[in-house]
């Protein structure tokens, strides 16, 4: 490990480290545009300068020179100093200066930087260089003209999207960023490069002249878009949420977070449920909640104990477990959350767990894919795979051929293949030393005996490894099944309730529910259509909740917002129906519900930690059966009421699943 000085300050770094490293760890700020952690090394824009003894009599790149034994850095020299204003005024030369009408303005490094390195005025006198503006899809505002060339984005298309479809042209000073062929960029990721650019040149389209940063309230929470469990800040102002930016986990979604987590905000303010509706000859009316409870009091009074809850994909813990214990007080235990039909042994809750966890995948060395498209289903468990195959993991799949962002060998669509592997898969699955199966929902029917197989012939579960992992894609499913939401048979077991709620579960096949259908949520979308009595609920953004992710990990939420009209948090409504039920909930606070809930499932009390399931998995059927036809979800942008209700996700879903042009207005 080199021992340097940076200023004076001597610091030891791990090998290979750069001089920028180091500089950080003695805690010396370094000015950088092109230079980011998790991409890889440019030296484009030179102002990270510094300099360095023994070396040539010159300012160096610090991002692209190595830490060595023995360097003297120094950072503050009026050589450095020099260096750096003029690298600014370069910079500058060309830039269009417009910071009061900048999307980016007050989060902006340039700006930043500016004040620290530039100059008063421009000695610059030639006119400026202009620059077209680009086409980069619904999610990307291009203008180009403040662009610096620091590449963040063509090494993001490449190095962690795995869609190159953003590049160079020309060269020098003509040298423009732009997409292929100026179309739409199709990446799932593609909003990322937002937070990557140092400038205004990529800003957020729909976003765009909404706010300032300084004028938001930003909240805490967790994305409930799919099962990864992003961490995310949500930007508020006034009742409406207006910008989702992802936060910094490591070992969730490192500092990336997908388009739909990012857009989807639109949708929380519109379609929106506020006040309680009842039918009455075949038509909604609004009502009291005291007449809508009234309702529901005669209707579970006719039933007794055949009363029963499904849980949509977006509930929190507490909203499921404050259903959960008023059912068993009307004496019932019929909970379901897996709403499309979904009904695999969860006996064991670690054999449908993703067991590596997500910062594990990194590594593999081996992995098979089985009845999933992770690119949709999880796409922050995909950019994880990326980087183990740069590690040298090689990747299988089992299912319909798709494109993954990266080389797969497709093996078939037969579940059967998983206890019969060809001969050079099984030999590599056999001397890998991570060895891993990833089993999405479209293989969990026929195929989640045989992976189980499968995991133990090639020996996946081993002392430090496990190796079996299952991905889920909705953000409540393992807090459901944690909290007893799984019936032997599924949903069909529910079929034949007198009454049933639905706790935003909007993807069921309603047709096949006979009884009296409550429908407990926050959007107009199916569930509300079908349902007998309607009581507004709030969305994540608009409650403290508690969310398990695909792997186990409990995390909670806090509320940005407050709910429209009438609507009310979710659990509040159950301890309310309660009292007029004659079944009073043993608690009237947020805490005293927790608690009760930690006493009851003891890993929901550990807030950002894994629940860790005791590998016991269950003896089912080891032979695979069926062949996959095609992947759980059919598309990416509008996956649930949230997003259905959203015109960034309806025209993401337009354009880059369906393959609809829009021609859009000269600015």
């Amino acid at each position: 490990m080199p021992k340097l000085k940076v200023d004076g300050i001597e610091v030891e770094v791990p090998q290979g480290a750069t001089v920028l490293q180091a500089c950080e760890a003695a805690g010396k700020e370094i000015p950088r545009f092109c230079y980011h952690e998790r991409l890889s090394i440019a030296g484009n824009c030179r102002m990270c300068l510094v300099e360095v003894k023994p070396g040539p009599p010159k300012p160096q790149a610090s991002c692209a020179l190595p830490a060595a034994d023995n360097q003297e850095v120094f950072t503050t020299t009026p050589m450095v100093k020099n260096a750096r204003e003029g690298v600014m005024e370069f910079l500058l030369i060309n830039h269009p200066l417009d910071c009061p009408i900048c999307d980016q303005g007050g989060e902006c490094d340039l700006q930043d930087q500016s004040v620290a390195y530039g100059k008063g005025h421009s000695r610059y006198t030639e006119n400026k260089r202009a620059v077209t503006e680009k086409y980069m899809g619904p999610i990307v505002k291009t203008i180009m003209t403040r662009c610096i060339q620091c590449t963040r984005c063509v090494r993001f298309a490449e190095e962690v999207a795995g869609v190159e479809e953003i590049g160079a042209i020309y060269r020098g000073e003509d040298m423009q960023i732009t997409s292929y062929l100026e179309q739409a960029v199709t990446s799932e990721l593609s909003g990322n490069v937002v937070d990557l650019c140092p400038v205004g040149a990529l800003t957020s389209k729909p976003y765009a002249y909404e706010a300032r940063p300084w004028e938001l309230k930003k909240t805490l929470t967790i994305d409930v878009q799919d099962a990864v469990g992003t961490n995310i800040r949500l930007d508020s102002r006034g009742r409406q949420v207006l910008r989702c930016v992802p936060r910094i986990n490591e070992d969730v979604n490192e500092e990336w977070a997908h388009d739909k987590t990012r857009h989807h905000v639109d949708g929380l303010v519109r379609r929106r449920l506020d006040r309680p509706y009842v039918r009455r000859d075949g038509k909604l009316v609004a009502v009291s909640w005291d007449e809508a409870f009234g309702v529901i009091k005669d209707r579970v009074a006719a039933a007794g104990s055949n009363v029963a809850t499904v849980a949509g994909d977006l509930v929190d813990c507490e909203t499921m477990y404050a259903a959960k214990a008023l059912l068993a007080k009307l004496g019932s235990t019929k909970l379901e959350g897996r709403q499309t039909g979904l009904d695999y042994d969860t006996s064991s809750l670690a054999a449908v767990n993703f067991n590596t966890t997500i910062a594990g995948v990194e590594q593999a060395d081996a992995i098979l894919l089985v009845g999933t498209n992770l690119r949709w289903e999880a796409p922050l468990i995909n950019t994880r795979i990326r980087k183990a195959i740069k590690k040298g993991a090689k990747v299988f799949a089992i299912g319909p051929e798709t494109e993954l962002t990266y080389k797969v060998e497709w093996l078939g669509a037969d579940l059967s293949l998983l206890g019969n592997l060809p001969e050079a898969a099984a030999k590599i699955f056999m001397d890998a030393k991570a060895p891993m199966v990833i089993v999405g929902g479209g293989a969990l029917k026929g195929g989640h005996g045989a992976a189980l197989a499968f995991a133990k012939q090639f020996n996946l579960v081993r002392d430090g490894w496990n190796g079996f992992n299952v991905v889920h894609m909705a953000a409540s499913r393992m807090g459901g099944l944690m909290l007893g939401y799984a019936q032997k048979g599924g949903i069909a077991d529910l079929r034949d309730a007198g009454v049933t709620f639905f706790l935003g579960a909007d993807e069921v096949d309603f047709t096949a529910f006979g009884g009296f259908k409550v429908y407990v949520g926050h959007h107009g979308d199916q569930g509300a259509h079908h349902a007998d009595v309607i009581l507004p609920g709030s969305t994540y953004a608009e409650k403290s909740g508690t969310w398990v992710n695909t792997e186990g990990r409990v995390q909670r939420g806090e509320r940005a917002v407050f709910a429209p009209g009438d609507a009310r948090e979710d659990w509040t409504i159950f301890r309310a129906l309660s009292e007029v039920l004659g079944h009073t909930l043993p608690f009237d606070t947020l805490a005293g519900l927790r608690e009760a809930m930690a006493t009851e499932v003891p890993a929901l009390r550990h807030v950002g930690q894994l629940a860790g399931y005791e590998w016991n998995p269950p003896a089912l059927d080891s032979a695979g059966q069926g062949t996959l036809a095609g992947y759980p979800i059919k598309d990416f942008y509008l996956t649930n009421a949230i997003c259905r209700a959203s015109p960034t996700m309806q025209r993401c879903s337009a354009e880059l699943v369906h393959g609809e042009t829009f021609a859009e207005a000269a600015e």
